[in-house]
């Protein structure tokens, strides 16, 4: 690990894999010291390896455990005394409707797609209150807007986190400290990999689901993580000072066109 306390500006990004992970990797490009946080012991190794001899350093975080969240910012502060940005990316995707969906599955999907996206900005927010100039960005979901059949309990994450974004915005920007959201429509992860596995019969090729997945979007495929990458890297670089509260959809034009 190189030390990110020799960078200038420092970002904690959580989810190790995916977007988080592509996010991580856009922000070393900008300049960023990182904090990568994820819960996957696989995933963080694979990240290690990805982004080795670069200012990150990735850690075993559950945001859903608020005292384990809690420890992780008193560990940060004690080694850094300013945060420029924060992007909450950690998330899961299980499948259930109304009576289908467990209780169980209910409760883990909250505590980790919206407690912890609070829990992070909660108890690290004395950090990018200290920068002045400092950004969240909360990655939310075209889901949030618009559902497919059987996502209950991730929709409903979803749709919390823009709720959740525009209230931090108006309490925030009292403190110079910017919220924003993301809302991606399909994209290559390992997540919409395992969907796509799932819906791919016995025999058939997964990249012609994802294809499919691809030509629901006005831009006739999926997005990539770059893509989100980037969108991040505008909401926590200065030309984006006057973004406050908004959502900002990565979709490939998914919301514009009528499935019909």
């Amino acid at each position: 690990m190189t030390n990110w306390k020799d960078s200038s500006k420092l970002a904690v990004v959580t989810g190790s894999a995916g977007i988080g992970l592509g996010v991580a990797t856009r922000l070393l490009e900008e300049g960023f010291g990182v904090i990568l946080c994820g819960v996957d012991p696989a995933d963080n190794k694979t990240a290690r390896e990805r982004t080795a001899g670069k200012p990150i350093e990735v850690v075993q975080l559950d945001v859903s455990r608020e005292g384990d969240v809690r420890a992780f910012a008193a560990d940060i502060a004690e080694k850094t005394s300013r945060l420029d940005a924060l992007v909450n990316c950690a998330g899961i995707q299980p499948y259930g409707t109304i009576e289908t969906t467990t209780p169980e599955a209910w409760r883990h999907v909250i505590d980790v797609n919206l407690s912890g996206y609070f829990y992070m900005a909660h108890f690290l927010y004395p950090l990018l209150k200290a920068c002045e100039t400092a950004s969240i960005v909360n990655i939310a979901s075209v889901q949030g807007h618009l559902n497919q059949n059987n996502v209950l309990a991730y929709a409903t994450s979803k749709g919390a986190i823009h709720a959740l974004t525009r209230a931090m915005a108006v309490d925030c920007a009292r403190d110079r400290v910017r919220v924003n959201s993301i809302s991606p429509g399909s994209i290559r992860t390992p997540l919409l990999e395992f969907a796509a596995r799932e819906l791919t019969p016995e025999g058939g090729d997964m990249e012609a689901t994802l294809a499919e997945f691809g030509a629901s979007h006005a831009a006739g495929r999926v997005g990539t993580v770059e893509e989100i990458g980037a969108m991040v890297a505008f909401l926590v670089g200065p030309e984006s000072q006057f973004c406050i509260g908004g959502d900002f959809s990565v979709d490939g034009g998914l919301k514009a066109q009528l499935g019909v």
